[in-house]
């Protein structure tokens, strides 16, 4: 080991030439893999951090349309200091009428915050607004052109605005919100007359507990205690369940597709290894001529491998750790929460332990192809063609390729879903690699053409030594992965940009007074006389158990049963409601009056485990209804009318406290004066316009996006890495039929010809099989797994395959230049 080290060493002070491919292709991979990692740790340790003042408290128990009675109340209380917060959607408007818009209504206690702070711009003409006051987001001052002073209507008050917030400590802890806060105190909000029974609103008691009282155990005390009311309690260490999740299913996705880059820069690893070893491959023969055992010469270039990849190593985790900070500083505004900025160990260590064994997989082989060298070589030439590597060497690289697939699913919040995509890029990978030597076979096996360029670039895609396959896997995988992405962006984004404005209706109105529906109809009617207006009931209710099991004393909720959490909208009909098929059981007859029944969508149904015949029990205003399951519904949500997984059968809901809800349909040029008459002769309903809930799914998507292209693009860098690292491997055997095609009289121009055709034909079957592999895999995810319409933008998808094609083709040639310049007479001596 000490003569190897020596070795290893010496070789080194020549410089890293040979292993600069290396250290650059795990440098990329390791840097992605870590700035993920570390990125989603520091905005899931800022939620926790902060997880007070976005919560609103310690312990916070919800409930949707009802307060807290006094019993509750009173337990709230003795438990620590209380703040009640109702929040609902609301419309705004200027006193003369002419815009209305969407806003969260917030109304508060004097108590709020419990945590953190309540802070608005300056110029505010007091702290917080009281009585007939009311505080709102810039942006909604900006969209109804009005300022501090002026006055806008809310439901049935006028209220004054005092101030533009500026910080609100709970709003990330809301979830997804349509419109602007608008902030008003218990008083403003009474005044509003938004608040009556039946009304859409949440009721949220944040609790602050005494020192040293354990969140959880009141957690638990209250759950126990009120197991049969209903509402929803959780505590500061979840604060925003719903970013939460989103943050780490989304740094999940990333991490795998770092994961692929990593793959794609260890193909560009062995090409740099064995460029490495091949020109050393006459020291390594005058090594074997003085007495050096191949053990002692794989031992050394294993060594030197492994010092330049600890160096690569280390910057990538350096990098990665400094990803965060960077991300804060470009795009800390688009972040939910601010990132707790740390050095965060786990992802580092887990993105080291990925790039070790890529190394060592990809390293491997070639090493143990050069201890093989012989010293004869030295006399013979370096074009000698070496055996292949034994079975045990083959093993021990498998073996390391199992450990880094054991890595990913192990380290994965999804196990399962990790699984699935480590066997799909490993069949990615078999199937490119399969490509890659038809490519060759049928190169060699075509006829020869009569054209001397085209027979050279022809001969050059299956000639000993040729890089065709390992160019077809890494530029193939990464092209494949870009235009996967590039499928599936342009669908949803066509989705999201035309599809739904298509056929989603105009408006979505809630809060209609049950009293006021046929009022309510006959305007629409008037004002919108080209309008399709439907009409439905909608409460809020909590599904408490299904079957015999207490959804509360669930340790975990069942895959896929997003529906148990907290409170789902409810309604009741007589007849099947459009866009449902009945795929189990009878729909009921329309003057049923029987015992509770209900329709569930089938999807939630197989996710725990209910069939017809089945109960269910549901909690509606603090009173539950045990309900039998008469049918169960596919649910085409296609429609993007009102869908509802769970329909009760006429006779039970009637009597309960609850409004309706509406939507319309009608031409563009008559949503203005329908939504100005609907508001001052509904003041109490919210009317939300689709094109701006479009607009903000539109842009949040695209912040999505922009973080999964620049998790692709490293996949990309890794392919051009692998691109150079495959022209440095075949360097020496280009001088050689470059040195003798102009011995042969050949020009410097047609051998470039050929070269441009070479790689032309390599690039235009790239692009043709990442857009083959690419389209379906993208169909994949859109039409099975989001079941989404097949739409996608082939314009934005051929320019990445044209794009891809360009960058191999003037790489290849740029690479071909070293071998263009070489001179005949040393170049021959040093072959």
């Amino acid at each position: 080991m000490s003569l190897a080290l020596r070795l290893a060493l010496r070789d080194l002070r020549g410089g890293l030439t040979g292993l600069r491919l290396l250290a650059i292709c795990l440098f990329l991979g390791v840097a992605a893999l870590a700035g993920v990692g570390s990125l989603s740790s520091a905005i899931v340790a800022g939620l926790n951090e902060r997880g007070q003042a976005i919560l609103g408290g310690d312990v916070q128990v919800s409930m949707s349309q009802r307060d807290a009675s006094a019993e509750e109340l009173a337990v709230f209380r003795a438990a620590g200091r209380v703040s009640h917060v109702t929040r609902m959607r609301a419309m705004a408007s200027r006193l003369d009428g002419n815009e209305t818009i969407l806003v969260e209504l917030k109304g508060v206690d004097q108590a709020y915050p419990l945590y953190g702070n309540l802070r608005l711009e300056p110029g505010a003409l007091a702290s917080r607004p009281s009585a007939n006051q009311v505080a709102i987001g810039p942006e909604l001052a900006d969209r109804l052109a009005v300022r501090i002073g002026d006055d806008i209507r809310i439901g049935a008050a006028t209220l004054r605005i005092i101030g533009f917030i500026a910080e609100e400590p709970d709003r990330v802890g809301q979830g997804f919100a349509l419109g602007s806060t608008a902030l008003v105190d218990r008083t403003g909000l009474a005044a509003t007359g938004l608040v009556q029974p039946g009304s859409l609103y949440t009721s949220a008691y944040r609790l602050r507990l005494p020192a040293g009282t354990a969140p959880d155990a009141v957690t638990e005390r209250f759950k126990t205690r009120f197991k049969d009311a209903g509402f929803q309690v959780q505590d500061r260490s979840d604060g925003a369940p719903g970013t939460r999740r989103f943050i780490e299913r989304l740094g999940q996705f990333l991490t795998l597709v770092g994961l692929a880059a990593l793959v794609i820069a260890g193909i560009g690893v062995g090409n740099g290894v064995t460029s490495y070893l091949d020109s050393k491959s006459g020291t390594i023969a005058t090594l074997k001529l003085l007495g050096a055992t191949s053990r002692t010469i794989f031992t050394s270039y294993l060594l030197q491998i492994l010092i330049v990849a600890s160096g690569a190593l280390a910057a990538g985790l350096v990098a990665g750790a400094v990803i965060p900070s960077a991300v804060t500083w470009i795009a800390g505004a688009a972040l939910p929460v601010p990132p707790r900025l740390a050095l965060y160990p786990t992802p580092l260590l887990v993105s080291f332990c990925y790039g070790l064994l890529i190394a060592f997989v990809f390293a491997i082989l070639p090493l143990a192809r050069a201890r093989a060298v012989p010293a004869g070589s030295l006399f013979r030439g370096s074009l000698e063609s070496l055996p292949r590597p034994s079975w045990q060497w083959i093993a021990l690289a498998s073996l390391a390729a199992a450990a880094i697939a054991a890595l990913a699913v192990t380290t994965s919040r999804d196990p399962g879903f990790a699984a699935i995509f480590i066997a799909a890029a490993l069949g990615l990978l078999l199937l490119l690699s399969m490509i890659g030597w038809l490519i060759r076979a049928g190169a060699a096996r075509l006829p020869r053409p009569a054209s001397p360029l085209l027979r050279l670039a022809l001969a050059n895609l299956h000639r000993p030594g040729a890089q065709t396959g390992r160019l077809v896997v890494a530029l193939g995988l990464g092209l494949t992965l870009f235009t996967t992405l590039a499928v599936i962006e342009t669908n949803l984004s066509g989705q999201i940009r035309t599809t739904v404005p298509d056929r989603a209706p105009s408006f979505f109105m809630l809060d209609i007074p049950v009293a006021e529906v046929p009022r309510f109809r006959e305007l629409a009617r008037r004002s919108a006389p080209a309008g399709e207006l439907v009409t439905i009931p909608a409460l809020r209710g909590t599904v408490v158990a299904v079957g015999d099991r207490r959804v509360s004393e669930m340790r975990e909720l069942p895959e896929g049963a997003w529906f148990l959490r907290g409170d789902r909208g409810l309604t009741y009909a007589r007849d099947l409601p459009e866009g449902s098929r009945i795929v189990a059981g009878h729909w009921w007859a329309p003057d049923y009056r029987g015992p509770p029944l209900v329709s569930l969508d089938a999807e939630a149904a197989r996710a725990v485990g209910l069939g017809v015949g089945d109960r269910m029990t549901i909690s509606i205003l603090g009173r539950e209804i045990e309900a039998r399951i008469g049918s169960l519904r596919e649910i085409d949500w296609d429609t993007l009318g009102f869908n509802f997984i769970i329909v009760f059968a006429p006779g039970t809901l009637e009597q309960s406290p609850h409004s309706f809800t509406a939507t319309i349909s009608m031409p563009q040029d008559q949503e203005r004066v329908f939504a100005r008459t609907i508001s001052k002769a509904f003041p109490s309903v919210s009317m939300i316009r689709v094109k701006e809930v479009v607009e903000t799914v539109a842009g949040m998507f695209e912040q999505l996006s922009v973080a999964v292209r620049s998790a692709a693009s490293v996949a990309i860098l890794a392919g051009i890495a692998v691109l150079i690292g495959a022209l440095a491997a075949s360097r020496r055997a280009r001088i050689y039929d470059s040195v003798i095609l102009k011995l042969l009289g050949a020009t410097r121009a047609r051998i470039l010809a050929a070269q441009a055709l070479e790689f032309g034909a390599l690039a235009l079957i790239l692009a043709t099989v990442a857009f083959l592999l690419g389209a379906a895999s993208g169909w994949y995810v859109v039409v099975e797994v989001l079941e989404l319409e097949w739409a996608p933008d082939w314009g934005v998808v051929l320019a990445v395959l044209v794009s891809g094609a360009i960058v191999t083709l003037l790489l290849g040639l740029l690479g071909s230049l070293s071998a263009l310049s070489a001179r005949p007479a040393q170049a021959l001596r040093n072959l």
